[in-house]
Parts: structure tokens; sequence; C-alpha cells
């Protein structure tokens, strides 16, 4: 803008105006600024315009990552019903990391977005960053990865029954001695996971073993190592269910490696199919977490709050039922 001015002649203020079709400019001088305005390309700073105005049509996202599947197909939910509303989206990583989600968080308040949607990284365990966006009179939805206080808005998959599912399934394909892989119990997902895996056991009468519960951070190496820590069990297991399906490919690796036959002599079942859970030999079983439907979820919840912009308003959870997609390396019978 200061460009256009000084090539001008003319203050910018006069340019702003010009470029706004304000009533107070004549149209030569407009069609001189908007033609020179062309002629260097210039573009409004939209969000510098909102600021201006104190008001956005901006959506924050914070996820932890944008690798694989889940995420994304999230954020395609959430961008096409933010867009159907008249909103665009800004997305942010935290890679798994507090103290960057705390700056992102920081960064989209100073953006002045309209509201705030969050899934938690695996390394937060403080949650007073929230808090300030709740001060703000910012509209905050929570999606996947959420705090399990009652007064936080989410929406969730209903994590526990999926991962009973899972386990059921195992059990009905005659596996007696089903090994869990877990994530991080500070999140809630993975403890509800753990939950619906020991729920289907005792429906059976079958007893908790802890030596067959194994904790990591569940990538693909987490998984491979855990699976050799089980394999050398003077009683190892003859399935794992995992509650996520990067440690599960780790594991379908580390079972193949050691020679074992998957389904026959191993069963393996995931948690999120995720995009390569059709491509590994053979193709892993796997909870589906409704993705593109979290992710419009999510942005429906977040315009009712901006609609209420009530502080003593009830929370809201929105929970979605998981769905248990059957494939080869557990599937060794008809049942």
């Amino acid at each position: 803008m200061a460009d256009l001015a000084r090539q001008l002649g003319v203050s910018m203020t006069t340019v702003s105006r010009a470029l706004s079709d304000h009533y107070s400019i004549g149209p030569a001088t407009k069609q001189r600024v908007q033609q020179m305005a062309r002629e260097l390309n210039y573009q409004p700073n939209q969000v510098a315009s909102a600021l201006r105005r104190g008001q956005s049509r901006l959506l924050g996202v914070v996820v932890p990552y944008i690798e694989g599947r889940f995420f994304p197909a999230v954020i395609q939910g959430i961008e096409q019903a933010a867009s159907r509303a008249g909103f665009s989206v800004i997305v942010c990583q935290s890679h798994e990391d507090e103290q960057l989600e705390r700056r992102t968080i920081d960064t989209l308040l100073h953006a002045q977005v309209a509201g705030v949607l969050v899934s938690l990284a695996h390394g937060t365990r403080q949650l007073g960053h929230f808090e300030k966006v709740r001060q703000r009179g910012v509209p905050l939805v929570f999606f996947d990865r959420a705090p399990t206080s009652g007064d936080t808005n989410a929406v969730v998959l209903d994590d526990r029954a999926g991962a009973c599912q899972a386990t059921r399934h195992l059990l009905r394909q005659g596996c007696l001695r089903i090994a869990h892989l877990a994530g991080p119990q500070h999140l809630s997902i993975y403890r509800e996971r753990r939950q619906g895996y020991l729920d289907a056991l005792q429906t059976q009468g079958l007893p908790t073993c802890e030596d067959l519960i194994i904790y990591s951070a569940m990538t693909v190496a987490d998984g491979a190592r855990a699976m050799h820590q089980l394999l050398a069990l003077a009683q190892p297991p003859d399935a794992v269910f995992g509650a996520g399906d990067s440690a599960m490919l780790g594991a379908l690796q580390a079972v193949r490696e050691l020679g074992l036959t998957v389904p026959a002599q191993f069963a393996l079942a995931g948690f999120s199919n995720e995009g390569f859970t059709t491509l590994t030999n053979p193709p892993l079983t796997s909870v589906d977490q409704r993705c593109g439907e979290m992710g419009a979820a999510a942005v429906r919840l977040l315009l009712e709050l901006a609609t209420t912009r009530s502080s003593r308003a009830a929370a809201h959870r929105v929970v979605l039922q998981p769905e248990l997609l059957v494939r080869g390396s557990s599937l060794r019978t008809s049942s």
C-alpha cells in the first residue's frame, strides 16, 4: 500500500479508501489506484484487515502432526465444514511438544481467530494455555485427544468400545492369550483403549496379565521392540491388539522376521485405520475413527459455541461410534 501511495503521489489513506471503493474518493482517483494495484499485483492482507476490525473469519486448528491418514482426514472434514460456514482454516502442528503447542495457541490468539480446535500433543501435561483461550472469549473445541475434565467441549470417538470390539474379535478367532500395545496413559484415548481391551478379557473370564501390556509412544520402532519383548516371554501371547496402527506395523514386521505366520500362528489388530493398513501383507485389521465426521462435528460444535457466547453454558461432548474393519491379519475363522 505504501508503494502504491508513493508511485501515485497520494496518501496511504487515499489508497486504502480507493481500494475499498469509499464514497469520499472520486472515480478518476479510484481508477488510477486500482489500475496501479493490478500492475503491481497488490493483494490485501486479510489477516491485517481482520485485526483492525477486531474480528476474523479464521479458525485455528492445532494437531500433533499431519502425517498418516487420521489427522489429514480430520482436517479435510474441518475445512469442508468451515468453508460451508464461510470460514477459512489455519492448520498448525505441535509436533507432540507442549511448549510448541503453547506458542501456537499464542500465535492463533494474536491472529484473532474466531475459534480454536485442538488435538492434544503427547507431551502435554498442563492445560493452562487453553484457559487463556477461554478468558479471551474464543470458542474452544478439542477433538480426538481431549482433556477428561467435565468442563471441556470435545468431539471424541468411543475408544473404549472400539478397543473392546477389536479384542472380542481376536477372542472369537480362538486367541486366548492376547497382549496389548498401549499408548501414553496420561492421554484419555489410550487409557480408554486399554480399558476396552480389559473389558473384553473380563467378559470372557480371562485374567489380566500385566506382562502382556507394553506401554510406549506407539511408533513403528516401539511396536517392533514390544514384539521381541513379548515373544521372549516363557508364555508368549498368540495375538496382539495395539492402540495405534504405527506400532502394529512394527509388530507385524517383527513377527514376520521371527518366522511366525500371520494370522495362523499370531493374530494382529490395530486402531486408527491408517492408509497403510490395506497395503501390508496381510492387510491389518483396524478400528476406523470416523475421521471426516469427527472434523465436521468439531466445527459444528464450535459454531454453536460461537453463537451462544455464554460462559455459563454447559460443556458439550460429542461421542462418535467406531467401526472395526476386519482384514487378513486377524481373520482365522469365518465367525
